[in-house]
């Protein structure tokens, strides 16, 4: 776990703010928070977007902007931003501003708010993750300034981020379901197996996708295929696999 995710999983409790909780942060535009950042993790969504944005499919952008690597807790695919240089730097800061703005990433846009869900690893609920299990956490704010004051609601309000995100909580069914299955499971499937696994979880969930149709229907597809391939290998003989 990198340094950035580790404080962020050891301060969780005292980091946390409910919808009407208070702070006082105004960005000044100094890019601060896109540099010293590790922890810029894509969702398909962000990742649709932003290479919409940048005028690229999917595979391009990753293969110019990202690193994607096996989960070390949730052992899944997961697609970051690759920070560059000594300063690990956001690959997208270009003169201290962000060069898809408009198409940034949930978790930057929603700075210096962060947001999660509780999920119980060994005991995930069939039903999927509900809207009442979303969290949300306060960064520490290093860079703007403290001139103006807003509440957690007001704040995602602002950016166009609803409180009943359908595709964050779709989202994160998914990878508890598929993290759940692959924690007990992994260690009985061959390694080629599963590396062949890893590739369609990958390709299926973040590349798969039709830029000019509509995200989530498509999403929600790709998703159903994958965890109807997992459901098919838990039906199979031990030997099978």
């Amino acid at each position: 776990m990198d340094p950035r995710l580790k404080e962020i999983v050891d301060n969780y409790d005292s980091w946390k703010i409910s919808l009407d909780g208070s702070f006082r942060f105004h960005c000044t535009e100094c890019g601060k928070c896109c540099i010293n950042r590790e922890d810029i993790l894509l969702t398909p969504r962000d990742l649709c977007n932003a290479s919409k944005a940048m005028n690229m499919l999917p595979p391009a952008f990753v293969n110019a902007y990202c690193e994607c690597y096996i989960g070390q807790d949730s052992r899944i695919p997961i697609v970051r931003l690759k920070p560059i240089g000594s300063i690990k730097r956001c690959p997208l800061l270009k003169d201290r501003k962000c060069s898809i703005h408009q198409a940034k990433p949930a978790v930057c846009a929603m700075f210096p708010v962060g947001r999660a869900v509780t999920i119980d690893k060994d005991s995930y609920n069939q039903d999927g993750v509900l809207s009442s299990q979303i969290q949300y956490i306060l960064n520490p704010i290093t860079c703007g300034d403290q001139s103006e004051t807003h509440t957690v609601r007001d704040w995602l309000n602002a950016f166009h981020i609803p409180l009943e995100d359908e595709f964050f909580l779709k989202w994160h069914s998914c990878i508890a379901e598929l993290s759940s299955f692959i924690r007990k499971e992994e260690k009985k499937i061959p390694e080629h197996v599963m590396n062949d696994l890893w590739t369609a979880v990958y390709i299926h969930l973040y590349l798969d996708y039709d830029l000019s149709a509509e995200f989530l229907p498509q999403f929600e597809r790709n998703a159903k295929d994958v965890l109807d391939l997992f459901h098919q290998l838990k039906e199979l003989p031990e030997s099978a696999s």
